[in-house]
C-alpha cells in the first residue's frame, strides 16, 4: 500500500514573523528582477512590482471570497465567467487588436469544452472545488496561448507582407495566402505547453501533483490528475491557437495602422 502523506501546507504563516518574512522575501525577489531588467535594458523595471502587488492584491481578494465561491454553483459559475472575461481582455490588450471581443472565442473554446469532458467522463467530480482550479488552469492556458499566437501572428503578417502579396498575385485568397505567414509564426505558441508535458517529473513537478500530494492522496492519484491536466491543457492550447490563425488569417483581429 502506498502511504499517504498528511495534509499539510508549504508556506508557514503561523505568526507574524513568517508574515513579515514572506513579505521582505517576495519584495526582495521582485526588485530583483527589476534591477536585473533595467540594467540588462531588457525593461524598465516597473512592470515586475507593478505585477507583484496585482498579484498580492488580486489572490487577497481570491482568499476572501473563495470560501462563498465554492460553496454556491451559481457564484461558481460567475467565477469562471469573470475569469474567461479578464483572460480575454488581456489577451486582447497583450495582442495589440483593436477588438476587445474577437479573442473571447480562442479562450472559451478552447477551455469550456474541455473541461466540460473532463467532467462528463466522471474524471473530475461535480463539484465547485474541482470544477474552479481546473477551469483556472485551462483558461489560463487559453489566455497565454491566445496571446502568443496573436502576436506572432501578426507580427509575421506585418513583417513578410512581400510574401503575402506575392501569394496574392499569384491567386491566392487572401484568407490562404495570409496563413501561409501566420500558421508557422503561430505554431510557436504550442512549444511552452508540448515542453512542459514532455519534461513533467523530470524538470518540474507541477503544481496539481503537489498540491493533491499535500491534500493526502496516493502518488499515483496525483500523477492520474495531473496527466489529465496536462492532456487538457494540450486541447486547449491547440484549439484556442487553430482559432486565433483563423481570426488573424481572416483580419478578424488586426491592429491600427
Amino acid at each position: 500500500m502506498p502511504t499517504v502523506m498528511p495534509a499539510s501546507a508549504l508556506i508557514r504563516l503561523h505568526d507574524q514573523p513568517d508574515v513579515i518574512r514572506l513579505v521582505v522575501i517576495v519584495l526582495a525577489l521582485a526588485i530583483l528582477s527589476a534591477v536585473l531588467r533595467r540594467s540588462t535594458g531588457l525593461g524598465d523595471g516597473r512592470a515586475e512590482i507593478t505585477a507583484i502587488l496585482r498579484a498580492t492584491l488580486q489572490l487577497g481578494a481570491v482568499g476572501l471570497i473563495v470560501a462563498a465561491v465554492l460553496d454556491s454553483w451559481p457564484l461558481t459559475g460567475l467565477f469562471v465567467v469573470v475569469m474567461i472575461a479578464v483572460a480575454t481582455f488581456t489577451s486582447a490588450r497583450r495582442i495589440g487588436s483593436t477588438s476587445r471581443t474577437w479573442p473571447l472565442l480562442p479562450v472559451a473554446i478552447g477551455s469550456l469544452p474541455v473541461v466540460a469532458v473532463l467532467l462528463a467522463a466522471g474524471l473530475l467530480p461535480w463539484q465547485p472545488i474541482s470544477l474552479v482550479p481546473t477551469a483556472g488552469i485551462l483558461v489560463g492556458n487559453a489566455m497565454t496561448a491566445t496571446s502568443l499566437a496573436g502576436r506572432r501572428g501578426l507580427d509575421a503578417l506585418s513583417e513578410r507582407r512581400g510574401e503575402v502579396e506575392a501569394a496574392l498575385a499569384l491567386g491566392l485568397l487572401d484568407r490562404d495566402a495570409a496563413l501561409l505567414v501566420v500558421r508557422p509564426a503561430a505554431r510557436l505558441a504550442l512549444v511552452p505547453g508540448l515542453d512542459q508535458t514532455r519534461t513533467v517529473g523530470l524538470v518540474t513537478l507541477p503544481g496539481a501533483f503537489v498540491g493533491t500530494l499535500l491534500g493526502g492522496a496516493t502518488p499515483l492519484q496525483a500523477a492520474a490528475l495531473q496527466l489529465v491536466v496536462l492532456a487538457g491543457i494540450l486541447a486547449t492550447q491547440s484549439i484556442a491557437v487553430a482559432l486565433t490563425v483563423e481570426l488573424v488569417a481572416r483580419r478578424a483581429l488586426h491592429r491600427s495602422e
